[in-house]
């Protein structure tokens, strides 16, 4: 029998990997949230948010669905998703993935472009593209994120700055609100009335009776045109009421009876499965 030195076992002892998440605010970009985080099995269920959510990875592979398209995201991979966009992810290798993240408000955005371009932005800025690959952007935005996180002052201000300037310059255009008349009137009045009632229980016959539709067609043309089943929309704003409440410093056990849901469990389990973060981290980042 030969023994084995405790170095050896331990060498030989299979290497745990754990998830990780690091969420903070950043005064300095009108409080915008601030992720950093490993997933090795966690997934994102389809939901939206009220402001941008640009990133990128690091390293491993996420598998991410947004209008209806489902791409392969790696190193060198942006995220430049819109407001409202609904979007979900998952981990799409073994050892997942680590990436870093920014949610800037439109406010931000503006304020850069009309510094960039030195004249008033009077639409609403967007991305055209949601999930690109540009190597060179992708590690810019790393590198300031590093340094926004580490809390270096000037640099870390003028590196993000900067990053948020050339990927609006890339890959941004102007929109101008107005009214979209292609979207059928009737799945504008499901969506409105869901929007109305987020914090109710809401029955598939009231919705299909809103759209004078039978239920099956009215989940149906939904789905079609929003990416989202009514229900998932339903809780999806309900998170992002959660999110409101929770950075004005309600109580996850307050917040759950606000939004509609049964307790603080529900709650819970709904914010990670959105956010990859408790509501109770999330109230303290």
């Amino acid at each position: 029998m030969h023994n084995v030195s405790q170095q050896q076992a331990a060498q030989a002892m299979p290497v745990t990997k754990t998830e990780t998440t690091r969420f903070w605010r950043d005064s300095r970009f009108r409080n915008m949230e601030c992720l950093t985080a490993s997933f090795i099995t966690h997934e994102f269920a389809p939901h939206s948010h009220d402001t941008f959510s640009i990133g990128a990875i690091e390293n491993g592979c996420q598998v991410a669905k947004i209008r209806g398209e489902r791409e392969h995201t790696g190193p060198g991979a942006l995220y430049l998703i819109n407001p409202g966009e609904v979007h979900d992810g998952q981990p799409g290798a073994p050892d997942g993935y680590r990436y870093r993240m920014i949610y800037p408000d439109m406010a931000v955005l503006t304020e850069i472009i009309e510094d960039m371009t030195g004249r008033a932005f009077h639409g609403m800025p967007s991305f055209t593209r949601q999930l690109l690959t540009d190597q060179g952007l992708a590690a810019a935005f790393n590198r300031a994120h590093q340094a926004i996180e580490e809390g270096t002052a000037l640099e870390g201000e003028e590196a993000m700055y900067g990053v948020l300037a050339t990927m609006f310059a890339c890959h941004g255009s102007e929109i101008i609100r107005a009214p979209d008349y292609r979207e059928p009137i009737a799945m504008r009045r499901v969506k409105d009335y869901i929007a109305s009632h987020f914090d109710a229980e809401i029955g598939l016959e009231a919705l299909a009776k809103v759209a004078g539709l039978s239920r099956a067609h009215m989940i149906r043309a939904f789905r079609k045109h929003y990416f989202i089943t009514p229900h998932a929309y339903q809780t999806d704003l309900r998170i992002r009421h959660a999110r409101r409440l929770l950075r004005q410093g309600a109580t996850p056990s307050d917040v759950a009876a606000a939004c509609g849901f049964a307790d603080q469990a529900h709650l819970t389990r709904h914010f990670k499965a959105r956010t990859g973060l408790t509501p109770a981290v999330f109230r303290a980042g």
